[in-house]
C-alpha cells in the first residue's frame, strides 16, 4: 500500500461523496493551502453535524466550507444553517455547473473543479466565542492527528472520530 492509495482512501472513506463533490474539496482545499489555511474535511463538530472541509488559518481564524455539487444537492441539505455557529466564516463551495444565485447572500461562495478554485463572493465574519474556537481547534487537531497517524498505522482503531 502506497503513501498516494492511503490518501486516496482517507478522501473516499464513508463513500458519500460523489465523484463531483471529491474534485470541488480538493480544487477548494488546494485553494486554501494557498491562502495559509490547512483543511480537514468531514470533521465532526460538537451539534453532531459533520462540515464537509473546515480550514485553519494561522491567526485561528476557522472557516467551514459547505460543498454542494448539484442544485439538488443543495436544496435537499439545509443543516448547513447551523455550521455558522461553529465557524468564523462560512463558504459554501460548488462547481461551474451550479448557478451561484441560489446561494444565500450572507455566505461565501467559492467555484471549483479538481485542480483549482476562486472565491467569487467573500464570507461576512462572524467571530465565534473563545470557547467555540477552543473545541474547534481541538476537534481540528485530533482529527488531523488520528488521520495522520492512520497513514503510519492503517489497521489501528480510529473509531468514527477518524
Amino acid at each position: 500500500m502506497t503513501l498516494e492509495s492511503l490518501r486516496t482512501d482517507i478522501a473516499v472513506a464513508d463513500g458519500r461523496q460523489s465523484p463531483g463533490a471529491l474534485a470541488i474539496a480538493r480544487g477548494t482545499m488546494r485553494l486554501l493551502l494557498s491562502l495559509g489555511f490547512s483543511c480537514v474535511s468531514e470533521l465532526a463538530l460538537a451539534s453532531g453535524r459533520r462540515a464537509d472541509l473546515v480550514a485553519l488559518g494561522g491567526d485561528d481564524e476557522i472557516w467551514i466550507v459547505e460543498i454542494k455539487s448539484s442544485i439538488a444537492d443543495f436544496r435537499a441539505d439545509h443543516k448547513w444553517m447551523d455550521y455558522r455557529r461553529h465557524c468564523d466564516r462560512l463558504f459554501f463551495a460548488t462547481s461551474v455547473d451550479v448557478p451561484c444565485e441560489i446561494f444565500p447572500p450572507d455566505t461565501g461562495l467559492i467555484v471549483a473543479d479538481a485542480f483549482a478554485a476562486s472565491i467569487v463572493c467573500e464570507a461576512p465574519a462572524h467571530r465565534i466565542s473563545g470557547a467555540t474556537r477552543r473545541s474547534m481547534l481541538l476537534r481540528f487537531g485530533r482529527a488531523a492527528a488520528l488521520r495522520l497517524q492512520s497513514l503510519i498505522d492503517p489497521a489501528g482503531g480510529y473509531g468514527a472520530e477518524f
